[in-house]
């Protein structure tokens, strides 16, 4: 144990900063049961927000932890085409300012990004190691911020994911829910391909690469990796497993009509393939993405415990 990481540790628990604490991801890092030597100390907006880099630097450097999990992000798509420039202030300047104060404290950092960093051109799933292309003002901020990852903290772990649900917050999930509880019937996106993944998934990932980099102490395992739900489908096919799953408890079964991409507009180009592999985050780390039709089912059976469908 470093004398870092001693400083860090509490009654023999190193403590784990999660900036995020709202989002999906944060809250299901914040909620989840943490390995015996670990604490968790979620964060929001109010405590470190992103759009102060300086501020939220001062917290690493201030509150003696053992390593940060970066879960926050300006996650505002469409937006993101006219607020180019706040975005990549949030998504990069924020993360830079992280991870230079990771690496004065000598601790490592975990930054979450996205598949949006690639033009979707690829044929079949991409490799961390493929070429980037963002098509989009929210893209270019993400891999902004993981270039100022790299180059800011050496002991770095960014994760790349897609296509995130949860019961918590704004999501796929709960638009396709409230949409088919509402309207006779559907029209989704069937020419983009992607895994959607449960935050709670992407959750047990994480914790469980913090433990080996606290715990364990590993210093081999730095680097790019992407986790997704297991399984490739399109919006249309997910939205379809979503409704026919709430259909079985409600009776309502409206129908999902494929549409391609140019019958539904947006601000932001979306890649037409965001396929995730995640070979390489299984062979390091020893975890795997379930596939994600089990993931909606726990999804959905949460939201039916916590909250309405909204």
């Amino acid at each position: 144990m470093t004398a870092t990481t001693a400083e860090a540790s509490r009654g023999g628990r190193h403590r784990v900063l999660v900036a995020g604490r709202t989002g999906q991801l944060g809250f299901e890092l914040a909620r989840a049961r943490w390995p015996a030597g670990l604490e968790v100390v979620p964060v929001g907006r109010d405590t470190l927000d992103l759009a102060d880099p300086e501020a939220a630097a001062a917290v690493v450097r201030d509150g003696r932890f053992a390593l940060v999990i970066n879960a926050a992000a300006y996650t505002a798509v469409d937006q993101a085409e006219s607020e180019e420039d706040r975005a990549t202030h949030i998504n990069a300047d924020g993360p830079r300012a992280l991870a230079m104060a990771c690496t004065d404290a000598g601790i490592p950092l975990i930054h979450v990004s996205t598949d949006y960093v690639f033009d979707g051109t690829k044929a079949g799933p991409y490799t961390e190691d493929d070429p980037v292309a963002p098509l989009g003002a929210y893209g270019r901020s993400k891999l902004a911020g993981e270039v100022a990852v790299r180059a800011e903290c050496p002991h770095h772990v960014i994760v790349r994911t897609a296509w995130v649900f949860s019961a918590h917050g704004k999501n796929f999930v709960k638009t396709m829910l409230r949409l088919a509880a509402e309207k006779p019937d559907l029209r989704v996106v069937a020419d983009q391909h992607g895994c959607p993944t449960a935050a709670h998934d992407l959750a047990r990932a994480l914790i469980e690469i913090a433990r080996q980099l606290v715990l364990e102490g590993r210093t081999d395992a730095f680097g790019t990796y992407h986790f997704a739900g297991a399984g490739p489908t399109t919006w249309h096919g997910f939205a379809e497993a979503i409704v026919a799953a709430q259909g079985a408890r409600t009776g309502k079964h409206p129908p999902v009509h494929p549409i391609p991409t140019a019958d539904f507009p947006t601000p932001a180009r979306r890649p037409a393939n965001s396929v995730l592999a995640t070979d390489r985050i299984a062979a390091t780390f020893g975890v795997a993405p379930r596939p994600w039709r089990e993931t909606l089912a726990e999804v959905l059976a949460d939201l039916g415990a916590t909250a309405p469908a909204r």
